[in-house]
C-alpha cells in the first residue's frame, strides 16, 4: 500500500523470516509437534535471557497471567491490585480466577500502577498486585517488591509489552512472577503463546501442573488445571526471535530516541532514570483532537494507534460485572491523551524522519 508515492509505515510490523519458517519445517517433520523438546529448550533459553530460575511456556499472554495467579493460590473472595491503563486481559484474568481486580490509579510520569495508589487499595482481601510495565517501562517494581513483602502479598508482574526491559539494572520478569505475552506485534512472537518466569520452585512446580490439565503424571488429576501448554510450533519460532530480541529492543530505543528529538509539538514517553525501556510501544500524548491527528496520520500514510481509549474501569463488562462507574483520574486522562506511532525495527531511518515531520506538520497546521 502507497500513499503520497510511498509505502505506507504501518503502526507495528511483525518480523518473520527464513530461519523461523525452516525451524517451523524443522518440527514439522520432526512428527512432535505439541509440547516437547523445543518447548523445553525455548524454556530454557527464556529463562537465562530474563535471569530467572524458571520459565513455563504457554499458549498466551492472558493464559501466562491466569496461570501465575492460580499457582500463587488466587481465587474466590481474593482480590488483586492492578492498573485501569492496560489491555483488558490484566483485569479478566484475574476475573477468570474467580478474584476480583481491584484499580487503583496510574503514575503519570510513566503510565504505569501507582504503588502509593495501590497501597491505599489494600484490604484484608487482598491477596497480590499486579503491576503492568505497559509500553515495555518498567513499572516501580523494586517499591511493589518492598510493597508485598510487608503485606504478605504475591507480586505478578504483567510483563507482556516488556521483553527485556530492564528496572534499575535488573530484567523485569524477576522481581515476582513475571507473564509475557508472544503475541505476533510484541517484541517478539511465537505467533500466539506465552510464558511464565519465576525464582521460586514450588511456583514452578504448580505452572506446569495447572498448565496440563493439572496433572503431574499422566491420567492422574490432583490439581485443577486446563489446557495451556505451547506447541513446539510455536516454541521453535520464538528460539529463533529470542536470538534476534536484543538487537531488535535495541534498534526500538533507537528510532524512539530519535522520534524524541524530532517531535516538538507533543510530549514523547519519559523513560525513569536507571531504567531500561524496550518500547513495544511509543506512545505520545497529544493536548488536543487526538482522534482527528490519527485520522489524518493515516491519511498521510502513517499508522498509529490509541492504547488504550477507554480505561478498563470504564469497559461495559467491568461495568456489568460491579467493577466499574468510579474515577480515576489520571487514567482516564491517560486515555483521551495517547497516540502510539510506528516505532518497529523494519523502520528506515527516512521512515523515522517522516513520522515526526508529518505529526509536527499535522498538529502545527490545527494550532
Amino acid at each position: 500500500m502507497t500513499v503520497s508515492g510511498r509505502p505506507f509505515i504501518p503502526v507495528a510490523k511483525p518480523l518473520v523470516g527464513e530461519e523461523e519458517k525452516r525451524a517451523v519445517l524443522e518440527v514439522l517433520e520432526s512428527g512432535q509437534l505439541a509440547q516437547g523438546s523445543r518447548t523445553a529448550a525455548f524454556e530454557e533459553a527464556f529463562a537465562a535471557y530474563v535471569g530467572a530460575s524458571h520459565a513455563i511456556a504457554v499458549n498466551s499472554g492472558t493464559a501466562a497471567l491466569i496461570v501465575a495467579m492460580q499457582a500463587h493460590g488466587i481465587g474466590p473472595g481474593d482480590e488483586v491490585i492492578t492498573t485501569p491503563f492496560s489491555f483488558i486481559a490484566s483485569a479478566t484474568s484475574i476475573i477468570a480466577c474467580g478474584a476480583t481486580p481491584v484499580f487503583a490509579d496510574i503514575d503519570p510520569y510513566d503510565l504505569n500502577l501507582d504503588p502509593e495508589k495501590a497501597e491505599a487499595a489494600i484490604t484484608p482481601r487482598t491477596k497480590a498486585v499486579m503491576p503492568v510495565h505497559l509500553f515495555g517501562h518498567p513499572a516501580r517494581v523494586e517499591e511493589f517488591t518492598d510493597l508485598c513483602e510487608e503485606y504478605g502479598l504475591a507480586l505478578i508482574e504483567d510483563a507482556c509489552q516488556a521483553h527485556g526491559a530492564e528496572h534499575q539494572g535488573r530484567r523485569v520478569g524477576t522481581y515476582g512472577t513475571g507473564c509475557f505475552s508472544f503475541y505476533p506485534t510484541k517484541n517478539m512472537t511465537t505467533g500466539e503463546g506465552g510464558v511464565i518466569t519465576t525464582n521460586d520452585d514450588q511456583v514452578a512446580a504448580r505452572c506446569r501442573i495447572i498448565r496440563n490439565h493439572g496433572q503431574e503424571r499422566r491420567y492422574l488429576h490432583e490439581h485443577f488445571g486446563l489446557n495451556w501448554r505451547m506447541t513446539d510450533l510455536a516454541a521453535a519460532i520464538g528460539t529463533v526471535q529470542l536470538g534476534h530480541l536484543e538487537a531488535w529492543n535495541e534498534t526500538r530505543i533507537a528510532n524512539a530516541e530519535a522520534l524524541a528529538g524530532l517531535i516538538r509539538v507533543a510530549e514523547t514517553p519519559r523513560v525513569r532514570e536507571g531504567d531500561r525501556h524496550v518500547f513495544h510501544q511509543f506512545t505520545i500524548r497529544v493536548a488536543r483532537d487526538r482522534d482527528r491527528l490519527l485520522k489524518a496520520l493515516e491519511e498521510a500514510g502513517v499508522g498509529s494507534a490509541v492504547h488504550y481509549p477507554i480505561p478498563i474501569h470504564h469497559q461495559p463488562i467491568m461495568r456489568q460485572l460491579g467493577h466499574g462507574d468510579f474515577s480515576l483520574p489520571f487514567a482516564e486522562a491517560a486515555a483521551e491523551a495517547v497516540l502510539s506511532l510506528p516505532v518497529h525495527p523494519s523502520l528506515q531511518p527516512e521512515d523515522v524522519e517522516y513520522i515526526a515531520a508529518t505529526v509536527n506538520r499535522l498538529v502545527e497546521s490545527r494550532a
